[in-house]
């Protein structure tokens, strides 16, 4: 064989030798840097929002040995039952009757009455409030007496639960 048999082939249409595999893995170090810098973007700009909460006290050991009735807390307190309709059945110690209200709204405009002292014989109402929810309410209308009283000044809230048959 002559060194004339050797055919070369053009510059321009040599293939690339084969390099190390080392070589065929991506660098990371840019992808972490952009996943940091939308991680610190998304935390900077992201709304946070305040959740209402409700400052329970420590009870004290005198406290947890006096039984009390559903009575003695209806006698000084604004009472909202919700019944397994979801309709809301607020009274007061100074009202008659209980009232009914179907709506949040309705709920909080009776609450706020029955905290002012309205609709009934004497000055300013009382500052707790019992929400009695049956068994079948749902969480959300819970939820929304307890928000309510929250908003008209009660001061203490308590919330028990209640079946058929209960009251």
């Amino acid at each position: 064989m002559s060194h004339e048999d050797v055919h070369e082939p053009e510059p321009g249409l040599q293939r690339p030798a084969k390099e190390d595999n080392s070589e065929d893995e991506m660098d990371m170090t840019p992808m972490v840097d952009i996943t940091f810098l939308l991680l610190i973007f998304f935390m900077i700009t992201a709304a946070f929002a305040l959740q209402k909460s409700i400052e329970v006290p420590p009870m004290d050991s005198d406290e947890a040995s006096q039984a009390v009735t559903v009575e003695d807390l209806e006698k000084d307190s604004v009472t909202v039952r919700i019944d397994g309709d979801d309709i809301y059945w607020v009274g007061a110690p100074l009202w008659e009757d209980e009232q009914k209200a179907t709506s949040g709204e309705e709920m909080r405009a009776k609450l706020r009455e029955a905290r002012e002292g309205k609709g009934g014989k004497h000055g300013r109402g009382p500052a707790k409030m019992l929400v009695q929810a049956h068994g079948d309410a749902t969480h959300e209308r819970v939820v929304t007496a307890m928000d309510g009283g929250s908003a008209v000044g009660m001061e203490e809230i308590r919330l028990m639960t209640y079946e058929e048959g209960d009251l």
